[in-house]
């Protein structure tokens, strides 16, 4: 336990130590009934132009509301929000609302202030913010960057469970022997772009999951249609390292996740 504690400590510390040249990432998952939908809808829509508003004044980098795919109600989740962060106390600590009041009067100025509190309370009657991750991305492919994308831009999410002492040895077969696969099809025009992200909070052996890979594609014909050759240019050697990273991995989920709204 104290070695799982000690490695904690220092994967946060190496997190902030070079925090200026990572993204950070909170994801939230949501669950949405069915009768539900239309009016959770609408409070995405409402919420949109306080992120843009957020974006405008340097809170954050962005924000993306994601439809996932399957979305049954027994299957999960339905939608997922994304809101981008250069900096992870920024992220963790609250100091990108401090002046959210002053972005929501700025984007709807006809609302009094009570108007606005009840709207945002109401919010939250549409769904279930089931599960909140906040997490970094610690390798990704060149050529295609978030301020990029578009709405229907698909992402493949690959959920996985990480042994804490293991991280090493997946993260490297991660970035030494898929990343460069994934570069070649990104550079061939085959997906838009490949990322590896770490969970910073929550950790443990209790959590659903500790990483995931995002593929990102202009459209689901692309998505369908990816044909990467894992064997290629294999050796001895990376064909050793890339059975251990599988094998220190346990694949738990993947979504298909339509990109609907966006903030940059």
């Amino acid at each position: 336990m104290k070695k799982l504690l000690i490695f904690s400590l220092l994967i946060m510390f190496s997190t902030t130590v070079i925090a200026q040249d990572k993204l950070f990432l909170t994801f939230e998952f949501m669950k949405v009934d069915n009768e539900q939908d239309a009016d959770y809808n609408a409070t995405e829509e409402f919420w949109q132009k306080i992120q843009e508003q957020r974006v405008k004044n340097g809170d954050i980098l962005g924000w993306d509301l994601w439809a996932l795919s399957p979305g049954g109600e027994q299957q999960g989740f339905q939608y997922l929000t994304v809101t981008l962060y250069n900096d992870p106390v920024k992220m963790m600590d609250g100091s990108s609302w401090t002046h959210f009041m002053e972005r929501a009067k700025a984007v709807y100025p006809n609302m009094s202030e009570t108007d606005l509190i009840d709207k945002l309370n109401s919010s939250s009657k549409t769904r279930d913010l089931a599960v909140r991750i906040y997490a970094e991305q610690i390798a990704a492919t060149t050529g295609f960057s978030p301020a990029e994308m578009v709405v229907g831009t698909i992402a493949e999410i690959d959920m996985m469970k990480v042994d804490m002492m293991a991280y090493d040895k997946y993260e490297k077969a991660e970035m030494e022997i898929f990343q460069p696969l994934h570069q070649k099809s990104v550079n061939a025009g085959e997906k838009s772009s490949w990322g590896l992200i770490r969970f910073m909070l929550p950790l443990g052996s209790d959590t659903y999951a500790s990483h995931m890979t995002v593929s990102m594609f202009k459209n689901y014909s692309q998505a369908l249609n990816q044909n990467i050759n894992y064997s290629e240019g294999a050796t001895p050697t990376n064909t050793k390292a890339m059975q251990e990273g599988i094998a220190a991995r346990d694949l738990k989920y993947v979504y298909f996740a339509n990109l609907i709204r966006m903030a940059r």
